[in-house]
C-alpha cells in the first residue's frame, strides 16, 4: 500500500496543504457511509488514503465498506492497516478482522484474532462458540465434500442470487441489464437493481434461458428472494419500501427493505401488498415457508433482534392475517448475521450466517425443526457449499437431493452467482430407536407395556404403550447415550441402557421383561427363579459372604411365604484340587448354607443338602482344561431345589 513508504516529513507537509480538501471530501464519504452507499464511500476513503493520510476512522470506515459490502478480501488490506495503526480496537473490529483473514485462507492468524476477540467480551455468543469449537476446522472437514457443484447457464456478469422454486421454474433476483436507455443503480453497491427473472427447469436438469418475471412485482426498485406458497397462489419477496408509486424512508432518509404479498389471479401476479410488521425503521426480508404454508420465516433488524440481523418466524392464520413475529432464539441467532432461510421438506432450516464459526464470510448451516419446534444443534454443512467468500440462499429439492446456493466465491461470472448442487449425502443423522417388549421366559409379544425414553441424566424425554404387535419407536438423536425403561403389570420393571450410531438409519432394541409372579413347583431351583448369583464362595473357602447372604435373605423370605416348603440345597466346585478334596469342600459348603439359613429361623427338618464337588460342572473346565479365573466360578455355585410344598 503506497501509505507506508510516504516519509513522514512529507505526511505533515500533505496534512498542512490538504486539511481542508480532505475534510470537505471525507465529509461527504461519511454522509455517503452513514446512509449505507458503501461504494460511493470506498472511492472517497480510498482517494483520501493513498495520498498517505492514516486516520483510524478513514480505515474502520474504509474497512467496514467493503466488509458489509461482501467483499471480504479487499476488506483485509484496510483492517490490516487499522491494527497497525493501534491493536486496542472495539471486539467488533477483531472479529470482522478475523472473517476477512478466513476470506484470504489465512486461518491461523484469524483464530488467534478471534481469541483476542473472546478476551473482549466472552459473553458474546460468537466468543463462546469459538471457545467450545476450536477445532471447528476439523468439524467443518468432516462434514465437507457431500456436494458436486457447477455454475450454471443462467449466471450474467451482474448479481444474481436468492433462487426459489415455482411451477417447474427457478426463480431468483438478477441485477443484470434490462434494456432500458437508462440503467438505474442501486447507492447502496453502485451496481444494478435487481429484479425478478426466471428460467425453466427442463427435465434433462438443465435450465432455459432467463426470462423477466411478472411485471406487477419488479418495481424501479431492488426484488429478490421469493417464495411460493405450495398451491402456486400466493408469493411473499423482498422489496425496498416501495409500494403504489409510493418510496418509504426511514428517520435517516434510507430506504429500507420490507416484505410484500402478491396473489396470482387470472393468469396473473397482482394485489400486491406489504405485510403488517414490516415497518420504515428496520428491515425485513428473505422469506421462507414451513411445510405446512401456516409459518413465514424472514430475516430482520426489528427491536429484539440478538445481533445485526436475526431469523423471525410469523404465524398465517387461517384468515390470512398474521400474528407477532418471533425471534427464533439463541439456539440460532447470534451477534452476527443471520439472514436467508430455507426450510426444507425434511423440516430442516436452511440459514447463512457470519456469527458461527466457519470458513470465512457468509457460511451456510443447517439444524433440524423438532415437533415442539425447538432446533438440533446446528451444522456447518461443510465445503465446496461454503468457502472463503459470502455463500448464501442455500434451497434443495429433498426427493432427488439436488439445489441450489448463492454465493460471491472466486471463478464466477458476475458478483454473486447461483450454483447447483447435486447432494450425494445427507449431513443431519437421522434415527430411530425401535424395538418389542416380549415375556423373557416364554419370548412371547407383550401388549398394554409402557416403554419409556430417558436420557443419559434418566429424565424423561417420551413415552409409549406397545399395542398388540407389541412394538414401540422413538426418534432419538445420532451419537447419543439412553437408557429404555419397560414397564408392565405382574412384570419387574426393567432398564437398558443404548448407544445410538452416527449415521442415518434404526436402532433395534428387544426389551424382554421378567415376571414378577412366578410359579414354583417340586423341581424348581429357587436360585435360577429368583435370579440369585451363582458365586457365593471364594476359592478354596466355605463360609458365607456379605454378597451371598443378601441372596440368601432371597431364599429364606419364599420359606417363610411357604412354611411347608422343603429344599435340598446342593454345592458345586470348580474342577481345581483334586475330586476327593471338592467333595469335602462343596459338604462343607452346603453345611454352611444349611446352618445360615437354620440360624435366621428355618426348622432344621425342611432342609437337607450334600456337596457334588466338580462333579456337575456346568462348562468344560475339568481337569487339565485351561480356563479362566470367571469360567472357574461359574462352577462354585449353590442351587436350592424344591423337593416338597406340603
Amino acid at each position: 500500500m503506497k501509505i507506508k513508504y510516504i516519509a513522514s516529513t512529507i505526511f505533515l507537509v500533505l496534512i498542512s496543504l490538504k486539511s481542508s480538501a480532505q475534510t470537505a471530501s471525507q465529509k461527504k464519504a461519511d454522509k455517503d457511509y452513514d446512509q449505507y452507499a458503501y461504494i460511493d464511500a470506498i472511492s472517497i476513503y480510498e482517494k483520501v488514503a493513498e495520498k498517505g493520510y492514516k486516520d483510524e476512522k478513514l480505515f474502520q470506515r474504509l474497512g467496514n465498506a467493503y466488509y458489509f459490502n461482501g467483499e471480504l478480501t479487499k476488506a483485509v488490506k484496510w483492517y490490516d492497516v487499522l491494527f497497525e495503526i493501534n491493536k486496542e480496537q472495539e471486539p467488533e473490529y477483531y472479529y470482522r478482522y478475523a472473517q476477512t483473514l478466513k476470506a484470504t485462507g489465512d486461518y491461523a492468524k484469524a483464530d488467534k484474532t478471534l481469541e483476542v476477540f473472546n478476551k473482549k467480551i466472552a459473553t458474546d455468543k460468537r466468543a463462546i462458540l469459538f471457545e467450545n469449537n476450536k477445532n471447528y476446522l476439523e468439524q467443518i472437514k468432516a462434514n465437507s465434500g457431500r456436494f458436486e457443484i457447477v455454475n450454471i447457464s443462467i449466471n450474467s456478469t451482474q448479481s444474481d442470487y436468492g433462487s426459489a422454486y415455482y411451477d417447474q421454474k427457478l426463480v431468483f433476483a438478477s441485477a443484470r441489464d434490462t434494456g432500458g436507455v437508462a440503467k438505474k443503480t442501486f447507492k447502496w453497491t453502485n451496481k444494478s437493481f435487481t429484479n425478478l427473472y426466471s428460467a425453466e427447469l427442463k427435465e434433462d436438469g438443465t435450465l432455459g434461458k432467463p426470462k423477466r418475471f411478472e411485471k406487477k412485482i419488479n418495481s424501479k426498485f431492488n426484488e429478490s428472494t421469493p417464495v411460493f406458497a405450495k398451491d402456486g397462489k400466493t408469493m411473499y419477496f423482498t422489496r425496498n419500501n416501495f409500494l403504489d408509486g409510493k418510496r418509504g424512508r426511514d428517520d435517516q432518509k434510507g430506504t429500507l427493505l420490507k416484505l410484500y404479498k402478491a396473489e396470482f389471479v387470472n393468469g396473473k401476479w397482482a394485489n400486491v401488498t406489504e405485510l403488517p410488521f414490516n415497518s420504515n425503521q428496520y428491515s425485513t426480508a428473505h422469506p421462507a415457508l414451513s411445510i405446512d404454508g401456516k409459518k413465514l420465516y424472514f430475516a430482520s433488524d426489528m427491536p429484539g433482534t440478538l445481533g445485526q440481523s436475526d431469523l423471525f418466524s410469523v404465524t398465517i392464520n387461517n384468515d390470512g392475517t398474521f400474528g407477532k413475529p418471533e425471534n427464533l432464539g439463541s439456539s440460532i441467532n447470534t451477534e452476527g448475521r443471520e439472514t436467508f432461510p430455507f426450510i426444507s421438506a425434511d423440516n430442516e432450516i436452511y440459514f447463512a450466517s457470519d456469527g458461527r464459526p466457519g470458513l470465512g464470510g457468509l457460511d451456510v448451516y443447517v439444524s433440524r425443526i423438532n415437533s415442539d419446534g425447538n432446533f438440533t444443534e446446528v451444522e456447518n454443512v461443510g465445503a465446496p457449499i461454503n468457502g472463503k467468500q459470502d455463500d448464501f440462499a442455500f434451497i434443495i429439492n429433498c426427493e432427488n437431493r439436488r439445489g441450489f446456493f448463492s454465493s460471491n466465491r472466486e471463478g464466477g461470472n458476475g458478483n454473486d452467482d447461483i450454483y447447483e448442487f447435486i447432494e450425494t449425502r445427507k449431513l443431519l443423522c437421522d434415527q430411530k430407536l425401535k424395538g418389542i417388549v416380549v415375556d423373557q421366559e416364554t419370548n412371547t409379544i407383550l401388549d398394554n407395556a409402557k416403554v419409556i425414553l430417558l436420557d443419559e441424566q434418566f429424565k424423561t424425554i417420551d413415552e409409549v404403550v406397545t399395542g398388540r404387535d407389541g412394538s414401540y419407536t422413538f426418534k432419538v438423536k445420532c451419537n447419543t447415550i439412553y437408557h429404555v425403561r419397560g414397564a408392565k403389570q405382574d412384570y419387574e420393571t426393567k432398564e437398558i441402557p443404548v448407544t445410538i450410531k452416527g449415521q442415518t438409519g434404526e436402532t433395534s432394541l428387544t426389551i424382554p421383561l421378567e415376571k414378577r409372579i412366578k410359579s414354583v413347583g417340586i423341581g424348581t431351583d429357587l436360585a435360577k427363579t429368583l435370579n440369585i448369583p451363582i458365586i457365593y464362595f471364594d476359592l478354596d473357602k466355605s463360609f458365607i459372604r456379605k454378597d451371598a447372604a443378601f441372596e440368601l435373605e432371597k431364599i429364606l423370605a419364599v420359606m417363610k411365604q411357604y412354611p411347608k416348603m422343603k429344599i435340598d440345597v446342593r454345592s458345586h466346585t470348580d474342577s481345581r484340587q483334586t475330586a476327593a478334596y471338592n467333595i469335602a469342600l462343596s459338604n462343607r459348603r452346603a453345611k454352611s448354607t444349611i446352618e445360615w439359613l437354620v440360624k435366621n429361623g428355618v426348622t432344621p427338618n425342611r432342609l437337607t443338602g450334600r456337596g457334588y464337588g466338580e462333579s456337575q460342572l456346568v462348562n468344560n473346565c475339568s481337569d487339565r482344561v485351561t480356563c479362566t479365573e470367571a469360567e472357574h466360578q461359574l462352577n462354585r455355585r449353590s442351587e436350592f431345589i424344591i423337593v416338597s410344598m406340603e
